[in-house]
């Protein structure tokens, strides 16, 4: 396929609540959607930044930059056969793989119109249905926790997780779990501790929970080694991971017990797809996370989440 452009667009949208992380309440978003066209036929990504770098270093500024000064310039013109070859186009840039991903997931819907064949089947999917899980933002007290978790629940959603940070931690988890007591119930602290905090973070083993996702820095897979192993709940590496290598040294290194493929962050379908394999042959399940993305976004997250394993 020749590519012929790249067009980006940003739409700003209000979610029907505050969603509240340990980094911020979240209520409105700016969203980079990015077309491509490429043999007559137009593909759409999303880029799943935020507006502040306080999930990683990417914004919805900074991809504006990078996609419109160093990203489409490389791509446009070009002839590719098969969208996973973005990557090596792109292997020149360092980072930025939020901007990168938008492209590139693109030109894999492209990809899957010239094929016929959908999306889901091309990255290697082989399951029609999922188990959908939910994440819940930070409440002000346990008892307007609990009354959510009961309402997803009732929803349909077979997963709960819950967003925790020092203060609104143990005792919303315990009211939680002495409601729910037999629920998939995990909790992810986006970074909000550190490696002094093992003792309290010691104490949600108490809670039979599937993960404890992200406790400490974004970028500290060192520490968090040292934390899974005094602790008997399995951790989850989210910020942590940006491609197959970072999976691999993370589970070598007894980092964690699970990791979290979100689309953006590792750079799009072809490195989520090297992720995930890593992980299958190592045995380490994944599960496909959001970054509250449009219809766009959530789309290509479905198509991902076919192909990986399930957490049981």
């Amino acid at each position: 396929m020749k590519i012929e452009s790249v067009t980006l667009r940003e739409i700003r949208m209000s979610l029907n609540a505050p969603f509240e992380t340990s980094f911020g309440v979240t209520q409105h978003r700016r969203i980079l959607l990015v077309q491509v066209c490429a043999d007559g036929l137009s593909g759409w990504g999303e880029i799943t930044t935020i507006e502040s770098p306080s999930y990683n270093s990417e914004t919805t500024d900074t991809a504006w930059h990078i996609v419109s000064d160093f990203i489409a310039p490389q791509v446009v013109g070009k002839n590719i056969t098969r969208a996973e070859e973005t990557f090596g186009l792109l292997s020149g840039i360092r980072g930025h793989y939020m901007a990168k991903a938008g492209v590139e997931n693109a030109l894999w819907d492209i990809e899957s119109q010239e094929q016929g064949v959908a999306l889901w089947r091309l990255v290697g999917g082989t399951q029609k249905e999922i188990s959908c899980g939910v994440s819940l933002g930070i409440r002000e007290t346990p008892a307007l926790l609990v009354s959510k978790v009961a309402e997803e629940l009732a929803c349909g959603y077979q997963r709960i997780k819950l967003k925790i940070k020092p203060g609104k931690d143990l005792d919303f988890v315990a009211a939680v779990r002495k409601e729910f007591k037999d629920i998939l119930l995990s909790v992810d602290a986006n970074s909000a501790y550190r490696l002094e905090d093992s003792e309290h973070l010691r104490r949600l083993d108490e809670f039979a929970l599937l993960m404890i996702e992200q406790p400490l820095e974004w970028d500290d897979i060192h520490s968090h080694a040292r934390l899974q192993s005094e602790l008997r709940t399995a951790l989850c590496l989210d910020e942590c991971i940006n491609n197959e290598r970072h999976a691999i040294g993370a589970i070598e290194s007894g980092a964690c017990r699970i990791i979290n493929i979100k689309l953006g962050r590792v750079g799009g379908h072809s490195s989520a797809r090297k992720v995930h394999d890593a992980c299958r042959q190592r045995n380490v399940p994944v599960w496909c996370g959001g970054m509250l993305e449009s219809g766009i976004g959530r789309a290509h997250n479905r198509r991902r989440t076919s192909s990986s394993r399930p957490l049981k």
